[in-house]
């Protein structure tokens, strides 16, 4: 992967290109990101610049022998750790290793932008919670103890490090702090609040945003064959998320203005057995739409909260939309939609741990009676 591959984020390719160019790259980098955002994607491009025979000051060439085995994630020198849940698997484990690894590979080709829920399914993990073993810190020291194979530099990858075994997490300290020459480390996460403070003290920090709604919409237009509105749709939606967009072009269009229009009426208005109904029908719903349900209505509230502040030059409603944030701008105050995003939010969490949506979607509902009826 290249940095031309990823969508956006020109100033930090910059950053990232500088740092090699002008011969300060840290030998230990944090590359932190929302969920959704591309820090793994950046760091398997920032890998193959690092090993690129012929690169310019803004990309790797792309037709070197390095730039070849990384375009298939098979650089010798280039090694990932990454979360994997107890699977059954081979008995003999130097073998179920190498097959792991060539789901990983396999992973990243066929999702570059997948995340952790995405690897889980890939690999068969089902729902089990996915961790990076103690016996990892022990691998990477052993692995970062040989000579580099083709390229001048080591590069180890570690996605999500904040699932890491605190054994595993200890372990690997000394070798973070020192290295041996020409190695550098890059840890991919989404949530760096989890790390060791040690950690953390260890690495230097790239913070990854998400991409802006121009950055989406221009990627999904050079991408796939999708009508503007559409485009302007899953933006929204997506909140600067590239996996979660593209997931949402699979999905059937749905109508979640009008379930939210509904869903906030019948909150409002304490009707409890639309609501119960309401639920019943959110437990219909698959994964995807659920969490898309109570995403855009995050955002929405997002919205309301704009034109409530009178800052309505920022709204990204139209027609339909923007007449109900009008609305329902009149009911709610900054206390209100504060505790209705907190609810939300709450629910997502819930949700992502495959909690009961009918029970989620229910409790939340009366919750949200309760705020806007306080």
């Amino acid at each position: 992967m290249k940095f031309s591959d990823i969508p956006g984020l020109q100033d930090c390719k910059k950053v990232l290109t500088d740092a090699v160019t002008n011969h300060h790259a840290a030998h230990a980098q944090l590359f932190v990101g929302a969920e959704g955002a591309l820090n793994l994607p950046l760091a398997l491009a920032y890998a193959t610049y690092l090993h690129c025979e012929n690169r310019t000051d803004e990309d790797a060439c792309g037709t070197c022998a390095a730039c070849s085995k990384n375009a298939k994630f098979v650089h010798p020198d280039t090694h990932f750790v990454f979360p994997l849940s107890n699977v059954k698997g081979d008995k003999d484990e130097e073998r179920f290793k190498a097959d792991i690894l060539k789901l990983w590979r396999s992973f990243l080709l066929e999702q570059p932008f997948g995340n952790l829920d995405d690897w889980t399914n890939h690999y068969g993990g089902e729902d089990k919670q996915a961790l990076i073993s103690r016996e990892e810190s022990r691998e990477i020291i052993k692995t970062l103890s040989l000579k580099p194979f083709e390229s001048k530099n080591k590069i180890m990858i570690i996605w999500q490090p904040e699932l890491m075994h605190p054994s595993a997490a200890n372990g690997i300290l000394k070798i973070l702090e020192e290295p041996p020459p020409h190695t550098f480390f890059i840890l991919v996460t989404n949530a760096a609040d989890k790390l060791l403070p040690t950690i953390i003290s260890r690495t230097q920090i790239v913070t990854i945003p998400l991409l802006s709604d121009d950055e989406l919409k221009n990627y999904l237009t050079e991408t796939k064959s999708l009508q503007p509105s559409r485009v302007d749709k899953i933006a929204q939606l997506a909140d600067g998320n590239i996996n979660l967009a593209l997931k949402l072009i699979d999905n059937e269009e749905d109508n979640n203005a009008q379930r939210f229009t509904e869903w906030m009426r019948a909150c409002y208005k304490r009707n409890y057995a639309g609501l119960v109904t309401m639920a019943e029908d959110y437990h219909g719903l698959d994964k995807l739409s659920q969490k898309n349900l109570i995403t855009y209505s995050i955002n929405m509230m997002r919205e309301t909260l704009l034109y409530s502040t009178g800052v309505d030059s920022m709204n990204r409603t139209r027609g339909d939309e923007l007449k109900f944030v009008q609305d329902f701008s009149k009911v709610m105050n900054l206390d209100k939609v504060e505790q209705s995003f907190k609810l939300m939010n709450e629910a997502t969490y819930h949700l992502e741990r495959n909690g009961s949506a009918k029970m989620i979607f229910l409790d939340l509902s009366l919750k949200i009676s309760k705020t806007l009826n306080p």
